[in-house]
């Protein structure tokens, strides 16, 4: 059974979003309820049409959420493994409920904090508590990291560093490839009023911030940020009498090659993926279903958590030739002005606000309602992606 069309987006909502650590003294759930009261509201539904919930990441409480809202009866709760490599698998799943019958009006939600990690030892210490360490993404020890650890591979950066680099010594990439990432995308949020990120990026700016982990600098990560984002899917049945046109769920993938498998928490993947995103085999399949290629895509919304992983996504899912990202971006093809599939016109996790991805899913309603900031001409298919990070990566494919 195809999921193609037999579901759609009809809400979407958001808080403000914040620095890190500027939330407080909001509570996560607090932005959750807030952001699906407001997607709801959004698509013209109540509290009471609401019997779904499918999530991603974070380990959400269906009980409290609905008992907190005020939902009379759940009927679907389920979760994507994984951490931003689910946020397009989210709604995806959420399709999937809506077309079995298991549900009528499912939510996927993100809800990001980090004051707890910016104040956590203050508070620990006036307690008495011990702060155990270990950093906002301190991972636990194990016999595989134990392995790796000495290496210096601690973090996100320093293995997406590694997959950069080889980018580079295979292809020819460069830095300047991985600045014009940045300052198109930051470009993008300059007018937007959502985006955290406001100014311009120039280039002497880009090349004169700090390296972190060669051969990715400052602005070649994402930023922290607090906020939530919710998104509402029904069935395309009940989505033509809402508040909305529908925005229809036309394909939805996720998984990835096995041997991509940890990814970027192990680095074992074969060398056919190894500079890729690992998007290859979903983006396949992700076509395969909507009856699409990638000359029907107008807008993608990749996920930038780092700026060469979204080289490594225009490759996987076909904009350009495998290993020709660079010279493509070069030319200007991800630029909203002139480009020929303008890429991230919210500002994405790199300027607008890192909410694990879930932006890109509002920004993807946002152009095929007509309503962006930034609206792409005549926008009919929305591209958006979850990960790369660790199996399974995720994407969507919606249309109006």
């Amino acid at each position: 059974m195809s999921l193609r069309d037999r579901a759609a987006v009809v809400g979407v909502g958001t808080t403000p979003f914040y620095k890190r650590g500027q939330s407080y003294p909001r509570t996560t759930l607090e932005m959750a309820g807030t952001a699906i009261l407001a997607a709801l509201e959004d698509a013209g539904l109540r509290v009471e049409d609401l019997d779904g919930f499918a999530y991603y990441s974070g380990g959400y409480d269906s009980a409290l959420l609905a008992q907190w809202l005020g939902v009379p009866e759940v009927r679907y709760s389920a979760s994507v493994t994984g951490g931003g490599n689910g946020s397009a698998g989210s709604v995806g799943l959420a399709a999937s409920a809506v077309a079995s019958g298991m549900a009528e009006v499912v939510v996927s939600v993100m809800s990001l904090q980090q004051w707890e990690r910016r104040f956590g030892a203050a508070f620990a210490a006036k307690q008495g508590e011990k702060d155990t360490g270990g950093g906002a993404y301190g991972p636990k020890p194990t016999s595989e990291r134990d392995f790796i650890a000495p290496s210096g591979l601690l973090g996100p950066g320093q293995f997406f560093a590694l997959l950069a680099r080889r980018h580079m010594e295979q292809y020819g990439t460069t830095r300047h490839h991985f600045a014009e990432v940045a300052i198109s995308t930051r470009l993008n949020a300059v007018n937007r009023p959502t985006a955290l990120r406001r100014d311009p990026l120039t280039e002497e700016e880009y090349f004169s911030a700090h390296m972190i982990s060669a051969p990715l600098c400052l602005y070649d990560f994402c930023q922290e940020s607090d906020g939530a984002v919710a998104v509402v899917t029904t069935s395309a049945e009940r989505a033509r009498d809402l508040r909305h046109p529908p925005v229809y769920i036309t394909g939805a993938a996720m998984g990835g090659n096995g041997r991509w498998g940890q990814a970027i928490g192990w680095l074992g993947m074969d060398e056919e993926y190894f500079a890729s995103s690992g998007h290859r085999p979903v983006a396949r399949r992700l076509y395969e279903m909507a009856g699409l290629t990638p000359d029907d895509v107008d807008v993608a919304l990749l996920y930038d958590h780092f700026t060469p992983m979204v080289l490594m996504q225009l490759e996987d899912y076909g904009f350009c030739p495998v290993g020709e990202s660079g010279p493509f971006v070069a030319e200007g093809n991800i630029r909203h002005a002139g480009g020929s599939i303008p890429v991230n016109t919210h500002g994405g996790n790199l300027s607008e606000a890192y909410i694990i991805g879930m932006t890109h899913v509002v920004e993807a309603v946002e152009q095929l309602r007509g309503t962006a900031v930034n609206q792409v001409a005549d926008a009919e298919v929305a591209l958006v992606t979850g990960g790369p990070a660790a199996l399974p990566v995720s994407s969507l494919l919606l249309r109006k």
